[in-house]
C-alpha cells in the first residue's frame, strides 16, 4: 500500500503541501488538467525551485487576480459539487472545508451556514485544498501519516486584525491532534494546512515502517533559524510481520 509521511518540522500550510507533492514527482500539467475541472479562472500556479538553508525545495504560489473576495461555505461547496472533479475528490475537499467551517463557526459563535470565509475562502486556498486532494490521488497515496505539529507564537494579521498565534481557527481544527510549542515567533501552521493534514492523517507521531520511494520538499515563504520546509516521504507501507521475514 502506498503511503505518505509528512515531516512538519517547520509547520505546514496549503502551499507547502502542494510544493512537497510537486517536488516528490506530481506533474504540474496533470494537476492543472484536474484543476481546470473546477471551472475557476483568474489564477495561475507559479512554481520554482529554491533553497532554504542550502536544501533544495519547490516553492508554489497561487497567483490570483481577485482581491478581497469573501465566500460563504455554501458557495464553496456548491462550486465543488458542480465541478467535473471525480466524486472521490469532491467528497474529501468538502470534508476539509466543513472541518474549517465548523471551527470558524465555533470561534465566532455563528451558524456554519452564515460563516464568511476570509483568507480560507480565497481562490488561492480553494486551489491549495483541491490540489492537495487531487495530488495525493494522482500519486496513488492511500494512507497519510504526519509528525507532531509545531505551533509558533506571537501574532498574525488577518481580516479581523491582529490575532494570537496559533490562530484560533487553527487551534480549534487541531483539537485532538498532538502539538507542541516551537518557540518560533511566527505562524507555522495555517488553517488551510491544519484542515488538510488533520483530515488526511491516520496518525501523528514517528514515521511508520515503510520503504521510501520518493521524497519531496515544499518551501514556505518565511525565513526561520531552521529550514522552512515541509518534507514528504512516499513509499510502500511495511507490515511488522513482513519486516520479520
Amino acid at each position: 500500500m502506498k503511503i505518505a509521511y509528512f515531516n512538519c518540522f517547520s509547520g505546514i500550510s496549503g502551499d507547502m503541501i502542494l510544493g512537497a507533492l510537486l517536488d516528490a514527482g506530481l506533474k504540474k500539467e496533470y494537476l492543472e488538467k484536474e484543476l481546470s475541472k473546477l471551472n475557476l479562472s483568474g489564477y495561475r500556479l507559479a512554481v520554482k525551485k529554491i533553497a532554504k538553508k542550502g536544501l533544495a525545495a519547490t516553492q508554489v504560489k497561487v497567483e490570483i487576480e481577485e482581491k478581497g473576495v469573501e465566500r460563504k461555505l455554501r458557495d464553496i461547496i456548491n462550486g465543488i459539487e458542480n465541478s467535473k472533479l471525480v466524486e472521490e475528490d469532491k467528497k474529501q475537499i468538502k470534508k476539509i472545508f466543513y472541518k474549517i467551517g465548523e471551527a470558524e463557526a465555533k470561534i465566532h459563535k455563528k451558524d456554519i451556514k452564515d460563516i464568511h470565509f476570509h483568507e480560507v475562502g480565497g481562490l488561492d486556498s480553494i486551489i491549495d485544498i483541491t490540489s492537495a486532494v487531487v495530488g495525493m490521488r494522482i500519486l496513488g497515496i492511500k494512507e497519510v501519516y504526519s509528525s507532531v505539529l509545531p505551533l509558533g507564537n506571537g501574532f498574525v494579521k488577518c481580516a479581523h486584525g491582529n490575532i494570537p498565534v496559533p490562530a484560533p481557527a487553527t487551534l480549534e481544527i487541531l483539537k485532538g491532534v498532538p502539538v507542541y510549542s516551537s518557540g518560533i515567533k511566527s505562524e507555522m501552521v495555517t488553517p488551510t494546512g491544519a484542515g488538510i493534514i488533520s483530515s488526511f492523517a491516520k496518525n501523528f507521531g514517528e514515521m511508520p515502517l515503510m520503504k521510501v520511494e520518493r521524497i519531496g520538499y515544499g518551501a514556505g515563504e518565511k525565513e526561520f533559524t531552521i529550514p522552512n520546509l515541509l518534507r514528504v516521504s512516499i513509499g510502500e507501507k511495511i507490515l511488522r510481520d513482513e519486516n520479520l521475514k
